[in-house]
């Protein structure tokens, strides 16, 4: 594997900002001058929803034929983390056949309002088991040498104006509640991305919040 910094000593500011935006919905630009790979991203934590290309219809439509796992909701009953762990292995082995390089998922928003359109797709409102679970699930998948995205990083945990709302919550708050079930997922198993959350967290979107981002995620929790 090529090193990341001496990937990015070569490549121009303009190769540099075009990575920072996916060729469409389901893919991230490769490079071939340097020899790096296009890489497809699908859903999602409970199946592969992968777009059947050869079929005309809606991306979130048209899709192949997929076995579809117990929700998160359901598997959490089981407490079991080697049960996810084994989960993970069979998702990452279809994401093989399928060439697709990062399953997005596991979810671990808590579950503040029973109000919330995904909470299907979280564990649970306890960020213990939430974090563990999530861990054994991404160490399943990326035992096959695909890549997971632990998401929405993070206090997103309402669908309605989740693309602007703002999430206004104390740091203890933040750090007792929102924010161990991500941090456990990290530390036990170093998911290959961490999908940003689109709301704001008081008062700064997640994908600008050098709080969240870089000095909770990266410098605290060593996310790499």
């Amino acid at each position: 594997m090529k090193d990341p910094k001496e990937l990015l000593a070569q490549m121009t500011l303009e190769e540099k900002a075009a990575m920072c935006d996916g060729r469409d919905f389901w893919h991230l630009k490769g490079l071939e001058r340097l020899g790096i790979p296009e890489i497809m991203v699908c859903d999602g934590p409970h199946g592969l929803r992968k777009k059947d290309y050869d079929k005309k219809g809606s991306s979130l439509v048209a899709s192949i034929p997929a076995i579809c796992f117990p929700t998160a909701a359901t598997t959490a009953c089981s407490w079991d983390t080697g049960l996810l762990g084994e989960m993970g292995k069979a998702l990452g082995g279809k994401c093989l056949k399928e060439k697709v390089g990062v399953l997005l998922g596991p979810g671990v928003n808590m579950k503040r309002s029973p109000l919330c359109g995904r909470n299907f797709e979280y564990f649970s409102e306890d960020p213990l088991l939430a974090g563990e679970l999530a861990a054994a699930f991404i160490n399943g998948v990326q035992s096959r040498g695909v890549g997971t995205s632990l998401k929405h990083f993070c206090a997103n945990d309402q669908e309605s104006r989740r693309m602007n709302g703002d999430s206004v919550v104390d740091e203890r708050a933040l750090r007792e509640i929102y924010l161990p079930a991500f941090e456990t997922a990290v530390k036990k198993a170093q998911p290959w991305t961490v999908m940003n959350s689109y709301n704001k967290i008081n008062g700064t979107f997640g994908s600008e919040n050098a709080h969240t981002q870089t000095e909770i995620l990266r410098d605290t929790w060593g996310f790499e």
